[in-house]
């Protein structure tokens, strides 16, 4: 998934920046327009995700909340839940059909080089799989088959790599996921306890073993996905914070870009200024006055 450090080095030895060995971009932009990935193992783990998503909306709704004697209860529950779990769709969405900050492919001519008007000293650094010039903190995905700016890690349950544009959607997924999870777990505690305090045939319009079994389920998978998305989360916002990667981290990279503030980091991925758009997957991050990425150090 990431370029070894042996062809990080090759990238650094001028002699193996020859532009006469990249053809010219293609004049097809239709990727440009359209952002996905076909990916066999990233198709399967997106459609799965989706899938346990409505038996979890199936399960809470008419297994829970419809039996549910409190009218109040159903109510008040069902736009929570319901809520939390568009959001997270939706989030899933824009993180899987967003472009996650991929430089242009095939970009290493001899036009585009000369064009950066180096200077005796500079150096510039080439992928030799996707034939592009790549600026700082960027790597490569064998996946996607392109460099991405920022590069976190590739995801195969949002069938993308998260990146620089895409970040802010793959973190609001993670944390809607876990306060769904949470949600339904404690809706499940409360059912348990509504039915064993009532007879089991009228706390559910199924069957008491088909109630059960339906519940146990629904118990363990929002046990998995809470403990797997909080620690996600969790994760990927000490990597904003800490303003490096997950893959830079696992190399240890030199940093070599300036150094900033946890709350200018968040702001540089959520967006300039703070704002309720910041829990929002339909709302595009303004990231405001960012320091360019360099092509040349």
């Amino acid at each position: 998934m990431l370029s070894s450090s042996r062809n990080r080095d090759i990238e650094r030895r001028a002699e193996y920046l020859r532009a006469d060995q990249c053809l010219p971009p293609s004049s097809d932009n239709s990727m440009d327009r359209i952002w996905f990935i076909k990916d066999g193992c990233g198709l399967a783990c997106a459609i799965v995700t989706w899938m346990l998503i409505f038996y979890a909306e199936f399960v809470v709704i008419f297994v829970m909340l419809v039996p549910a004697k409190d009218l109040v209860y159903s109510i008040i529950n069902g736009i929570i839940f319901n809520t939390l779990a568009f959001l997270a769709l939706a989030s899933h969405s824009r993180a899987m059909l967003t472009d996650p900050g991929a430089v242009p492919k095939g970009n290493a001519t001899k036009e585009f080089i000369e064009s950066l008007q180096l200077k005796p000293g500079q150096v510039v650094y080439k992928c030799p799989k996707c034939c592009s010039i790549k600026p700082e903190r960027a790597h490569h995905c064998s996946v996607c088959k392109r460099c991405i700016r920022k590069m976190d890690h590739h995801c195969p349950w949002v069938n993308n790599c998260v990146g620089e544009n895409n970040q802010k959607y793959f973190v609001l997924f993670t944390m809607y996921i876990a306060l769904i999870s949470l949600h339904a777990l404690i809706m499940v505690c409360f059912h348990f306890l509504y039915c064993f305090e009532e007879e089991w045939t009228k706390c559910s319009s199924f069957s008491p073993p088909s109630t059960v079994i339906l519940l146990i389920l629904l118990c363990f998978e929002g046990l998995l996905f809470l403990i797997f998305t909080a620690v996600m989360f969790g994760t990927q916002v000490h990597s904003i914070c800490s303003d490096e990667t997950g893959i830079e981290q696992l190399k240890k990279e030199e940093r070599r870009w300036a150094k900033k503030t946890k709350w200018m980091n968040m702001k540089a991925v959520f967006g300039h200024p703070f704002s309720i758009e910041w829990l929002s997957p339909f709302a595009t991050p303004d990231q405001g006055k960012v320091d360019p990425y360099q092509y040349v150090v």
